[in-house]
């Protein structure tokens, strides 16, 4: 990586680390590109060299995290596929509540509102969380953990529609109610009856 490369990915990791401090402190709605671009140090029109707009650096914003969940599940390969997704259900939440109720606002907004929706479905984080479950159920039938015909897309729905019920209930209830705590009551309660038909 040259110089002038790293410097860009410098100044990109700012804008976004000064994005996620204004959003989790204002909200969506009360920060403009034009106080993250002054808070971060850099002209305004540099925001548009990274980001078309400011809704893609909420997506931004849950990359790193969720990302670093798929790593720790590859190096989970000698666990059971009940207890990598019991992990990867609990650091999931851990990823939504460490970037904030009005972050995870905005995630619920892309997902329910069509106007809002990206045109191309890698600007969604809905999508991005979606396929990565899927992964992992499709790692787990190429593996022999779960029989073959396993549905593994109508698995990936039913699950992620549960997390992102949390997600929508921990942002209705104003912070009120313990999306982690609902995690691990769904894993101890739900998890291994919806697997179990399908499990080796």
């Amino acid at each position: 990586m040259n110089s002038r490369q790293l410097s860009a990915m410098k100044t990109r990791e700012k804008l976004v680390k000064t994005a996620h401090k204004l959003l989790m402190t204002k909200g969506f709605d009360a920060v403009n590109v034009e106080e993250i671009t002054k808070k971060a140090g850099v002209a305004k029109g540099t925001f548009y060299t990274y980001f078309k707009r400011k809704e893609d650096i909420v997506l931004e914003i849950s990359r790193a995290p969720f990302s670093k969940i798929a790593e720790e599940l590859e190096e989970m390969c000698n666990l059971a596929l009940i207890e990598r997704l019991v992990h990867y259900f609990c650091r999931f939440m851990e990823c939504v509540e460490s970037c904030g109720i009005h972050i995870c606002r905005q995630w619920i907004r892309d997902v329910i509102d069509p106007e809002n929706v990206p045109d191309n479905k890698d600007g969604q984080k809905w999508f991005y969380d979606y396929e990565m479950l899927k992964e992992i159920l499709n790692i787990a039938v190429e593996n022999g953990e779960l029989k073959e015909g396993t549905p593994v897309e109508l698995l990936t729905h039913i699950i992620i529609s549960e997390l992102y019920g949390m997600m929508t209930c921990w942002c209705m209830s104003n912070g009120s109610f313990e999306p982690l705590e609902w995690t691990n009551k769904f894993c101890d309660v739900q998890l291994k009856a919806i697997f179990k038909p399908y499990l080796k």
